[in-house]
C-alpha cells in the first residue's frame, strides 16, 4: 500500500517542526482557487476539506454531492495547473450530527452511507465526529 503524504508530513515533522500543512474549509471558488494557486506556488500538499453540513449524500447546503465537490475541487486544481497528486481531500466533522433529530439509528445509517460517498469520491482525510 502507498504511503499517504500525510504519514510522510508526519515522518518529517519529526525531525522538522517547522514543516506543516495547511487545510481550506470551504465550498466558496475564490477560497479554493486561491488555496490552489497558494500550494501550486509554493509545491506543497494542499488539503481541501467539506464538512458533513456543506457536502452530503443528499447535496448538503451547498448542492454538492462528495463526488460534485471533488469534481468542483479537481476542476480549480487542473485550471490553476497543480498536479492533483497535491491534492488531499478531507471530510470534516463526518457523522449523524447532521440529522441529531432523527432516531439515532436512522442517524447513524444516514452517517455511514455519508461517510461511505466521501470514500468512493476519493476522499482519504476522514475526520468523524459522532458527538
Amino acid at each position: 500500500m502507498k504511503e499517504h503524504p500525510l504519514q510522510k508530513l508526519i515522518y518529517h515533522h519529526k525531525n522538522n517542526p517547522n514543516i506543516g500543512i495547511y487545510s481550506v474549509c470551504s465550498a466558496n471558488p475564490f477560497v479554493i482557487d486561491a488555496a490552489v494557486s497558494f500550494a501550486k506556488k509554493e509545491n506543497s500538499y494542499l488539503i481541501i476539506e467539506s464538512t458533513s453540513n456543506q457536502v452530503d449524500q443528499y447535496g448538503g447546503y451547498t448542492g454538492m454531492k462528495p463526488k460534485d465537490f471533488q469534481s468542483f475541487v479537481f476542476n480549480s486544481a487542473d485550471k490553476l495547473n497543480l498536479p492533483l497528486q497535491k491534492l488531499i481531500l478531507g471530510g470534516d466533522h463526518l457523522g449523524p450530527n447532521v440529522w441529531q433529530n432523527e432516531p439515532s439509528s436512522v442517524a447513524m445509517e444516514k452517517a455511514a452511507v455519508q461517510i461511505e460517498a466521501y470514500v468512493k469520491a476519493g476522499y482519504t482525510k476522514i475526520h468523524l465526529d459522532t458527538s
